[in-house]
């Protein structure tokens, strides 16, 4: 554990990085659900491209993101974090300053910068660096904040387009970015350890590691595989959701009523696992998370009358998947090694992550929506199996509590 986990009270920490987690999830993949509609109004430009911003935005942050992984596993999380809330601001002044689509989009190049070095991923490694094996709760505390970003962003996107237009809100974003978010994580997140590891010891401790988990490269791919699969269906449902409700014979303002059921529901499992995750594996973590999910989606594709429940259990199922992804990698291949394994699966998620609400509106206009439906069912029963196979490749390490 580092210097900077003994010396700070963890919920200052988490409070701060949290806070910078709002405003760097509303500002990023939550901002075309408000913004898209009032710049495709004010400039003339697609709405497939005005919204293919945030897919520009999450395949840069996941072609970087192994580096990312990199050089907080180097030097800890301080420059990464910092770096990103400048990123974050020079996007969304770039955005706010477009003249012409070309530009937009370059800016959602330099916002993608910010998202693979300030989302999720970035700062669970940093956390994982910070407090080692006992980063399970901090993780597990900062989704809770996370998951109120649309909660908080999406109404204060619309009071600031609606008075001040568009582009101005993008530039107060950008302030909030460089006078709060980078105020926050450079108090909270401190400079790394000096003292590296020699050459020699440092390849003891790979060696050591290495050879701690059978089927390793197994282990890693499943993982992968299956944290991808659940991304990808999440983006898909979270960003078609209304269509899939209006398909099951209710109209819009019904939808999206229930369509509001989905935040709580990611919060409330988040709180369920942030009280009482430390009584058993992470892994049973993702499990309940895939099982969730695919029982959510059954319930949607057979039409079962009880919407609001099959919501419920869904976003509980989807909330709680991004918790897995920190604490399970964690447990499974410990702290050392955590920053860089956090960059290489953050690579496939979020190429998935962009390319996924894509791919789901080709779904629906080629096969219809409820076909779509079935085939997110039969994918998120497919994540179930294989989160199976990963806990039958564990289990020896489960028992013995590894």
């Amino acid at each position: 554990m580092s210097s900077q986990g003994q010396t700070l009270d963890r919920r200052v920490v988490i409070t701060a990085l949290g806070i910078a987690q709002i405003l760097a999830w509303g500002t990023s993949f939550y901002f075309p659900a408000v913004f898209a509609g009032p710049i495709v109004a004010d400039t003339g430009w697609s709405l497939g491209y005005v919204v293919g911003g945030t897919s520009v935005g999450l395949l840069v942050a996941g072609l970087i993101s192994p580096q990312v992984g990199r050089i907080i596993d180097l030097h800890g999380g301080r420059p990464v974090l910092l770096a990103s809330s400048l990123f974050f601001a020079a996007g969304l002044i770039g955005i706010g300053l477009s003249p012409s689509l070309p530009v937009y989009l370059a800016a959602w190049v330099v916002l993608g910068v910010g998202m693979g070095s300030g989302l999720y991923d970035a700062v669970f490694a940093a956390l994982g660096r910070m407090y080692g094996a006992q980063a399970r709760q901090p993780i597990t505390n900062l989704t809770l904040f996370g998951g109120f970003a649309s909660t908080v962003c999406w109404p204060l996107s619309a009071f600031m387009i609606d008075h001040v237009g568009w582009r101005t809100a993008c530039l107060i974003y950008a302030g909030l970015h460089l006078g709060v978010a980078l105020p926050l994580q450079m108090a909270v997140v401190r400079a790394a350890p000096a003292a590296a590891p020699s050459p020699e010891q440092a390849a003891a401790a790979s060696s050591q590691d290495e050879t701690s988990i059978a089927n390793e490269g197994l282990i890693f791919v499943l993982l992968a595989l299956m944290l991808s699969l659940a991304a990808g269906v999440g983006a898909m449902v979270v960003v078609h959701l209304l269509i899939f409700l209006q398909a099951r014979g209710v109209d819009f303002t019904t939808a999206v009523g229930l369509g509001t059921l989905f935040g709580p529901a990611q919060v409330g499992a988040r709180v369920v696992e942030r009280l009482f995750g430390n009584r058993y594996h992470p892994i049973w973590t993702m499990i309940g998370s895939c099982a969730l999910m695919a029982i959510g989606l059954v319930l949607l594709l057979v039409q079962f009358p009880l919407l609001a429940l099959t919501i419920l259990l869904y976003g509980a199922g989807f909330g709680v998947s991004w918790v897995g992804r920190g604490t399970l990698p964690l447990a499974l291949f410990g702290p050392k090694r955590f920053p860089q394994l956090m960059g290489k699966l953050a690579f496939p998620t979020l190429i998935t992550l962009a390319l996924a609400p894509s791919l789901g509106a080709l779904l629906i206009e080629s096969l219809g929506t409820n076909t779509t439906i079935g085939v997110l069912t039969v994918i998120a029963l497919i994540n179930l199996v294989l989160v199976g196979v990963l806990w039958r490749l564990c289990r020896p390490r489960l028992a013995t509590g590894a």
